[in-house]
């Protein structure tokens, strides 16, 4: 177990030792889990490389583990949850295996996992106590049914945006508890104006006024405590859905497959900014108000007891409300839709003009993206005018009823006084009851039209997060940490999303491990995509792409990219710093591999220029940087670590003579021993392969060794169209 554990490629280079991911491996090993390293990692938010322990948590469950953090005594854990791990104060971790009795010393001892020696072995129970937090995290394997016993597994998946406000049950049952005798404490008021005027003054009862006064006054106390109380959870709860569910969002968005990348990208945007409306739908206002509702009932009780006749007008005007509340939601459908649509229309214009803005100024098309612009705005003007009308008209409408039912309950009051059946107090009681039985019906009314953009948000969010997974659930991934680079093309047929023709047209090649070849051909004749099928981020329609002899679908894009150096033709720098844009892939990478690639692809020729070196800082999109200073930065990235396969799509296309002639130099030794399929149109890069496959309109029409195809077109033997 522990030689297994030890040889497992968790870490490389100066690569931090991350204790936890450690631990979680050999809890894999130990439970016969099959796993990669990569795929228990990838896409997570790592703290300086390294997982968390609410990291940890996501990593287990991507193997089927289920796992919890608990505050427990370390003499208090038993032997049947074993192996657990142990969190130390001094960010490393440990696997509790088992107690046991050292025989060379009296105290207690414990066997141990211990990542940071990849062994098992025996600690006294004392120099484990100096360092325990006090937590540990728990793991048991998950029940996994195969397809026989799936008939009975029909039922229906907890939905993510419920389920996620489902974590916070608890604190909305305190918040249920607090409302509970909020609304009693709202009856002190009215009653205490009642016996004011009913037993007080009549009576001139001042001590009766003061005991009564007193009384409502620790009542008051109470509401503020428990109101601040109450807000304080609801705002916590809300946070705590908020973080939980914009993590799973993004996390899904990241994870779906790129076939199901958005047309527009602003568009996009928007739609993930529709999370906004729901998060403000779930905020205080909107829990308070729907938990306020019941109550009103507990009023018209009181307001019938206390009132008699009176209590028909709330009964009467609760319902008109309502009503019309319902009818301004169903008008308001459309225009809500309408104003969805124009922000997006709006984003995308924006996103793209940004985004595109040195090339707008250069062709003096600025007038053509302000008129799309203004006609998108324009839009949305008109149509958030036409939302907001309707809106603020119920919340109006309830407003006017309000005030409508308490000059009703004021005449139908006198008339009752009148009759012998109503006090003075008991009728200014109920005013002030009818008021508060409406009030939450003013909220509910704009909660309403609220609504229906929530619905449209989700409906949209929903979208977002059931796109296809590059990483399904349920589906276990062949593991393969490290490829020879070998890559077969089996009878490949693909077309992108919407287009008729096929871009690759029975595509069959097979490249041997460690083989350098060029792919060459006119533009559109399909090699850029072929880059990307290698890559995973297509799957074919017909026929498959095999690694070392596995279909790629088999193999987790994890393994199958960490295998790979990918330099793509077009170049995306983020914001950051020249070494973090080379070590953006591994975080962790040593500045001895970051200074190795960078003096390879040039990289250190201009970072020596510049005062800051290497921490220089990179503005979006590489700006700063000239386009041949950004392709070398490119290269580095796709370099680093020396992966065994190298993707090279036209890396020197930005590159003068100079610089290209040198990093062909460098580049010769670099590709040694490794797979390298090459994408070019200069015949300089030539030199750095032996075999060239030729591509015209989506099919291969040449492939041979380089002199023999070079000579081929030269000679007019092949005929390209």
């Amino acid at each position: 177990m522990s030689s297994s554990v030890e040889s497992a490629p968790v870490n490389a280079g100066d690569e931090p030792k991350d204790t936890l991911l450690q631990a979680l491996v050999y809890l894999a090993e130990h439970e016969k889990v099959n796993y990669s390293v990569s795929s228990l990692v990838s896409g997570l938010p790592l703290v300086d490389g390294c997982l968390t322990p609410e990291l940890f948590k996501r990593a287990a469950g991507r193997i089927g583990f289920g796992s919890s953090i608990e505050q427990r005594p370390l003499a208090d854990i038993p032997e049947l949850v074993m192996p657990c791990v142990l969190l130390q104060t001094n960010n490393r971790a440990l696997v509790l295996l088992a107690y046991t009795r050292d025989e060379s010393s009296a105290g207690a001892s414990v066997r141990v996992f211990d990542p940071l020696l990849g062994r098992e072995c025996v600690l006294p129970m004392a120099s484990v106590l100096e360092d325990y937090s006090g937590f540990a995290i728990f793991t048991k394997i998950e029940a996994v049914y195969d397809p026989r016993a799936q008939p009975f597994l029909n039922f229906q998946r907890d939905h993510w945006f419920w389920s996620t406000l489902g974590h916070s049950s608890k604190i909305y049952r305190d918040v249920l508890v607090a409302s509970f005798f909020i609304n009693l404490f709202v009856l002190a008021n009215p009653l205490f104006v009642m016996n004011v005027y009913d037993r007080v003054v009549p009576n001139d009862a001042v001590e009766t006024l003061w005991a009564l006064a007193l009384g409502v006054g620790v009542v008051y106390i109470f509401d503020f405590i428990l109101k601040t109380l109450r807000s304080h959870f609801i705002e916590l709860a809300g946070k705590k859905s908020d973080v939980l569910l914009s993590s799973y969002i993004f996390e899904r968005v990241l994870g779906a497959k790129y076939s199901e990348h958005p047309l527009s990208t602003g568009s996009f945007v928007s739609q993930l900014r529709d999370f906004d409306s729901i998060r403000n739908f779930i905020t205080s206002s909107t829990v308070t108000a729907f938990i306020d509702l019941p109550f009103i009932l507990l009023f018209l009780v009181v307001i019938i007891y206390i009132g008699g006749s009176v209590a028909w007008v709330p009964v009467v005007m609760i319902p008109i409300v309502i009503v019309y509340a319902l009818v301004v939601q169903r008008l308001l459908q459309k225009s809500v839709a309408h104003t969805f649509a124009a922000s997006a229309q709006k984003n995308a214009t924006l996103v793209e003009a940004i985004n595109n803005l040195e090339t707008l100024k250069s062709i003096g098309a600025e007038g053509r993206v302000q008129r799309a612009w203004e006609k998108a705005v324009g839009l949305l003007a008109s149509w958030s005018l036409k939302s907001r009308l309707l809106s603020n008209s119920a919340t109006t409408f309830a407003g006017f009823v309000q005030q409508l039912s308490s000059v009703l309950v004021v005449i139908v009051g006198v008339y009752a006084i009148a009759e012998k059946e109503l006090t003075m107090g008991a009728l200014i009681a109920c005013v002030i009851l009818t008021s508060r039985v409406l009030a939450p019906l003013s909220q509910i009314a704009g909660l309403l039209v609220q609504y229906k953009q929530s619905v449209l948000a989700l409906e949209a969010l929903n979208a977002v997060v059931s796109k296809a997974q590059e990483r399904p659930d349920g589906v276990a991934f062949i593991k393969r940490e490290l490829l020879r680079g070998e890559i077969t093309f089996e009878n490949v047929v693909f077309s992108y999303q919407g287009e008729e023709q096929p871009t690759l047209k029975d595509i069959n090649f097979s490249i041997k491990a460690g083989e350098r070849v060029a792919i060459i051909g006119r533009l559109g004749s399909g090699k850029s995509t072929m880059h990307k099928l290698m890559l995973g981020l297509y799957q074919p329609q017909q026929g498959a792409v095999l690694f070392d002899g596995l279909d790629s679908k088999q193999l987790d894009p994890a393994d199958l990219r960490q295998n790979m150096g990918y330099v793509p033709q077009s170049v995306s720098l983020f914001f950051g710093s020249i070494r973090d844009n080379i070590a953006y892939k591994n975080e962790w990478v040593s500045d001895k591999e970051v200074l190795r690639v960078a003096d390879l692809c040039g990289v250190t020729e201009f970072a020596n220029t510049f005062p800051q070196g290497f921490s220089r800082i990179i503005q979006e999109r590489g700006e700063g940087l000239s386009g041949g200073q950004k392709q070398a930065v490119n290269l580095a990235r796709g370099l680093v670590n020396s992966p065994p396969i190298l993707l090279l799509d036209e890396p020197t296309t930005a590159m003068d003579n100079t610089s290209e002639a040198r990093l062909l130099a460098r580049l010769k030794s670099e590709v040694e021993g490794k797979t390298l399929v090459l994408i070019t149109h200069k015949t300089t890069l030539l030199a750095l392969v032996d075999r060239v496959l030729v591509m015209d309109k989506g099919r291969i029409v040449a492939d041979g060794s380089k002199e023999s195809v070079l000579q081929a077109l030269k000679s007019g033997q092949l005929n390209i169209s």
